[in-house]
């Protein structure tokens, strides 16, 4: 047997015979890098210093050495994994995108991993003939299969890059495109009465069904996962999918949900205009009227905490949680660019009113309330929408935590039981807040560029481009503006 294939057989029994029960497991998922012992031993002989003390305080730079590693050993092989997830169309024809063609989803397996990722797209909604007919005309994709390419390349959490994905590169990764516009919710076929078909909550179970064989039966943990309609569709199906998978004889894999900028608000809207479209429409009538044209369907426990009619309240985050029994980690930017646009404040460039910048903080608070019980939870104070998905998710933190990190001590804390009242891992918090008051006061939120020359912008002058008021501020505060302006670069 060759150095290099000792190494990491070394390796692997370190991790297998150490502490820290979390590592180990994570890695034996991963076997896959050593079952062709006759390629590592023809491999040329390496050393590769391997530091095992900073595993739990730097797991990125640890998995990157491992890639190294693994590159080594399999020069051709690593070279040859498939990035791209693969589209597979739904076997029952039944179960549609809006216009009748064959709903489906992008798989990329991971011979080995239990773990499963699945993705529920986003891409608001519509909620009548008129305003969905626009949508078919406008983005056909988010109604439609029959454009869909025949790969992705997954990114951010679905990336199977590790330094992009620290913690669930090795995963199977399933993307499951939106093309039912009704958040994930719908279960009515198309008919002569129906033009479009609604049928989100049944495409999610029918992947479910189709999955079962393609591995997920022997999974350990199943993380739903989704971004924007797809992040509230998380919360309308997660419990839904596990009973799913009880009935169907898999009691011991583990259902958890992330819902990524789906934590909607059902306020007061800063303008009120009539409900003509998607974008005007107030939140709360836009869901009555769609519930009602999807035929839309939300747990019977969220259900039950309302009288008949006004289901559309579980589409609402902080009226649903409390009914969840999965657990689920809730990624939400304080001042999120989708909620502050069917609010009616509409940041076109413009120096924003007094009105509107009061609103906006206002927002912020009323946000920040809302995620206060939320055991599991990362909210930065910035303008921006969606985060998961992004190459640059592991960029942004909340006290000094990433959001990688944020989810893997979420994962630990569930691995090690230690959610039920006990006291959360030294170290690795999950309830991340951030307290300071304005859009991009934290100095690791996305860049954001001015609309017109297209430069980019630091905290002081977007505040100042949305008129905001040092003296004002300064005064209100009890400091010096210069103070105030100090602390505003530094991100306090």
């Amino acid at each position: 047997m060759g150095t290099a294939a000792v190494h990491l057989l070394l390796l692997l029994g370190l991790l297998h015979a150490g502490p820290g029960g979390e590592g180990r497991k994570g890695w034996r998922r991963r076997g896959p890098a050593v079952r062709d012992r006759g390629e590592a031993a023809a491999a040329a002989a390496e050393s590769f210093p391997l530091d095992f003390t900073a595993v739990e305080g730097n797991m990125d730079s640890f998995m990157a050495q491992v890639k190294s590693l693994a590159q080594s050993l399999y020069p051709c092989s690593a070279q040859a994994l498939p990035h791209d997830l693969r589209l597979h169309l739904l076997h029952n024809a039944s179960v549609t995108c809006n216009d009748g063609s064959p709903a489906g989803y992008y798989l990329k397996e991971s011979k080995g991993s239990r773990r499963w990722l699945l993705f529920l797209e986003g891409g608001w909604y519509c909620f009548n003939r008129e305003n969905c007919d626009t949508r078919y005309d406008t983005m056909r994709r988010l109604m439609s299969s029959r454009e869909w390419p025949a790969t992705r390349v997954g990114t951010g959490i679905l990336s199977s890059q590790p330094e992009e994905n620290p913690h669930w590169w090795n995963a199977n990764m399933v993307f499951i495109p939106y093309c039912s516009s009704d958040v994930w919710s719908g279960a009515s076929s198309k008919s002569e009465k129906n033009e479009y078909a609604f049928m989100g909550a049944l495409i999610i179970q029918e992947v479910i069904k189709e999955l079962v064989g393609k591995g997920l039966s022997t999974a350990k943990v199943l993380l739903l996962a989704g971004s924007s309609a797809g992040g509230t569709g998380v919360l309308l199906n997660v419990d839904r999918v596990a009973e799913q998978l009880e009935e169907m004889g898999y009691q011991g894999i583990q259902v958890r949900g992330l819902a990524d900028s789906g934590w909607f608000l059902d306020n007061k809207q800063y303008r009120r205009t009539d409900c003509i479209d998607t974008i005007t429409c107030a939140p709360t009538e836009a869901i009555r009227r769609g519930i009602r044209y999807w035929n839309g369907i939300v747990p019977e426990r969220c259900k039950l905490q309302f009288k008949e009619g006004e289901e559309w309240n579980c589409f609402f985050g902080y009226k649903i949680y409390p009914t969840l029994r999965c657990p689920v980690f809730v990624v939400q930017w304080l001042f999120d660019e989708a909620q502050l646009t069917v609010d009616n404040v509409h940041l076109t460039g413009q120096p924003v009113q007094e009105g509107q910048w009061l609103y906006i903080q206002n927002l912020g608070r009323e946000l920040r309330n809302t995620l206060k019980d939320v055991t599991a939870s990362f909210a930065p104070a910035c303008l921006s929408h969606e985060i998961i998905t992004r190459n640059h998710w592991t960029d942004i933190q909340v006290k000094g935590t990433s959001l990688p990190r944020a989810l893997h001590c979420w994962d630990r804390s569930l691995h090690e039981s230690n959610k039920n009242g006990k006291a959360p891992l030294k170290g690795c918090p999950i309830h991340l807040i951030d307290s300071c008051p304005w859009p991009h006061c934290n100095p690791s939120c996305p860049t954001i560029r001015d609309q017109f020359t297209g430069q980019e912008m630091n905290v002081i002058q977007f505040l100042m481009h949305m008129g905001f008021d040092v003296q004002k501020m300064a005064q209100q505060q009890g400091l010096e503006p210069s103070k105030l302006l100090g602390m505003l670069s530094s991100g306090n």
